[in-house]
């Protein structure tokens, strides 16, 4: 299993939506790159992993070489999730910047999940299980498994078969989890609350969020933290915070 230092177990979330009016003719996207850098020269140097989704769509992959220079490392969280020659092709599209993580949807299939991996030497692929947002009502409609946490499992096993990196999983669902992966493979976990964040109109399950402190407990590798540290009116105090608490919890 893989040493990490604190800073290096916290990814910071760089989730911005452009506000009304401004998406149009690019400015949306220009505004999302801007804030996005930002963020970026706001916790250079720190170490922690700079999360990007829709502005990597949007901006296109070069913003991760940008994110990069300013000493931080970069997770591609695209979420993949198509047939394996298209995954194929994704990975040698976005093996040109290497990005330290990447994500595949689980249920895409071992075929497509292993022709993706295969484009990489040194990106860690993660295999998402069931977003944290979904709650178990919203399983019951669409997974097979009446239970929620049975079909994380099924999933983690599923991206253990294919000969993933690492799994993304809720906080709450670590122990059972980690009975299903390889030893060496990472737990990594969005949906952490600091108890000093509220985040308003929080989208959420109640159910399946964690403090930063008692993931890393519970054995999360990397923590996944957008809003509180994102939204504060310190980024770096919000993030140096964070790697405090999860130093603590690692002593």
């Amino acid at each position: 299993m893989k040493v990490l230092t604190p800073a290096e177990r916290l990814i910071v979330a760089a989730d911005y939506r452009p506000p009304l009016g401004l998406a149009v003719g690019g400015e949306g996207r220009k505004w999302v790159r801007s804030k996005v850098l930002s963020l970026a020269d706001s916790l250079k140097g720190t170490g922690v992993y700079i999360k990007v989704n829709s502005a990597l769509r949007a901006c296109g992959y070069d913003l991760i070489s940008e994110i990069r220079s300013r000493g931080l490392r970069v997770f591609a969280d695209l979420k993949l999730y198509d047939i394996g020659e298209t995954l194929s092709t994704d990975g040698v599209l976005l093996c040109e910047e290497a990005p330290e993580l990447l994500t595949v949807v689980c249920s895409t299939g071992k075929v497509a999940m292993q022709a993706l991996k295969k484009e990489f030497l040194y990106t860690e692929v993660l295999g998402v299980t069931i977003l944290t947002s979904v709650t178990q009502e919203e399983a019951n409609r669409t997974y097979s498994f009446a239970v929620l946490k049975d079909s994380v499992c099924m999933f983690a096993r599923n991206a253990t078969d294919a000969g993933m990196d690492g799994i993304i999983c809720a906080a709450t669902e670590i122990e059972l989890v980690r009975k299903s992966i390889n030893d060496w493979m990472t737990i990594n976990t969005p949906a952490i609350r600091p108890t000093w964040a509220i985040v308003p109109g929080d989208d959420q399950n109640p159910d399946r969020i964690m403090t930063p402190f008692k993931a890393i407990k519970a054995g999360a590798d990397r923590i996944v933290v957008g809003r509180p540290i994102v939204q504060s009116k310190n980024p770096y105090d919000a993030a140096m915070r964070t790697i405090d608490e999860i130093a603590s919890a690692s002593a």
